[in-house]
């Protein structure tokens, strides 16, 4: 098989050891197929602490950029969340190979995984780029804090009500109470977004949602705005604030704590067999008819 790629790394769920063992078979099968194909095959650190293959090549995840083509994550799109921010400023491509409950991020299922990735690894696929939010907090205590989100950035209290103050490129959008606040990129769209009754915005879109969370004012809506936009959100009044990024993340926020939201310069690459349709995704994970 002559192979579009000539190295490739591969990721498991490396946060869970428990989730690794159990997924050891699998990711076996996986290093053995690659290698088989004469491939350069490097396994993130904690992932090939479960092979038992002494001659695998392996890396820490934040340098495994450095030694592939194609990254190939096995696990479910937290895994891939992860993965991504800590690649992002490799440029590599990514796929997935679900063993987590929906999946919107990972296109391959375990059954099928070999074929399947003989055709992407023959050239037969779709590459496409997703962005990313940039977020800066300002904090009343004179420090600051950054981090990225391929998801979503969310601020929220924890049991109480939370007041937020929200402007767009400077202009004065609104003063909200309510649960929370969703800040969301095309790909969030179909995670806490969607639950939150925003809209599902196709990953081509350039722009991102904002979208309250159990709003205490019921004609306050989801907003849509282009991806260009400095958003930029101050905590008026809460208990337990808090923002996280992608759910993973999380720092406590105060009265006064300023944060600056805005489209990150560095993509995600994602890789999607040939016949992948973001339509029939959706159709198939939200059981649409």
């Amino acid at each position: 098989m002559q192979s579009t790629f000539s190295s490739v790394a591969l990721v498991g769920k490396y946060m869970d050891p428990a989730a690794l063992q159990q997924m050891q078979q699998e990711l076996r099968r996986l290093t053995t197929h690659l290698l088989a194909q004469g491939l350069r095959v490097c396994v993130e650190t904690h992932t090939a602490s479960v092979l038992d293959l002494a001659t695998v090549e392996q890396a820490p995840l934040e340098t495994l950029g450095q030694h592939a083509e194609l990254v190939i994550v096995l696990g479910g799109d937290g895994t891939m969340l992860s993965v991504g921010r800590a690649l992002r400023a490799f440029n590599v491509p990514l796929i997935g190979i679900n063993r987590g409950r929906l999946g919107f991020l990972t296109d391959l299922q375990t059954e099928t995984m070999l074929g399947d990735l003989d055709l992407i690894l023959q050239g037969h696929y779709q590459r496409e780029s997703r962005m990313l939010l940039q977020s800066e907090i300002d904090y009343v205590a004179g420090t600051q804090q950054s981090a990225v989100a391929l998801n979503d950035v969310v601020i929220k209290s924890a049991f109480r009500l939370i007041e937020l103050e929200v402007h767009v490129d400077g202009q004065f959008v609104s003063r909200q109470r309510s649960d929370g606040l969703i800040l969301t990129t095309p790909t969030g769209t179909t995670a806490y977004g969607l639950s939150a009754g925003g809209p599902i915005m196709h990953p081509d879109l350039e722009a991102i949602s904002i979208v309250p969370i159990s709003p205490h004012t019921l004609s306050y809506r989801p907003i849509t705005v282009p991806a260009s936009s400095v958003i930029e959100v101050r905590v008026v009044h809460a208990a337990d604030a808090q923002i996280s990024f992608d759910g993973q993340g999380q720092y406590p926020l105060a009265v006064g704590d300023c944060v600056r939201i805005a489209r990150a310069q560095q993509e995600i690459q994602l890789v999607h067999p040939q016949d992948y349709c973001y339509f029939d995704m959706l159709r198939n994970k939200l059981n649409w008819g």
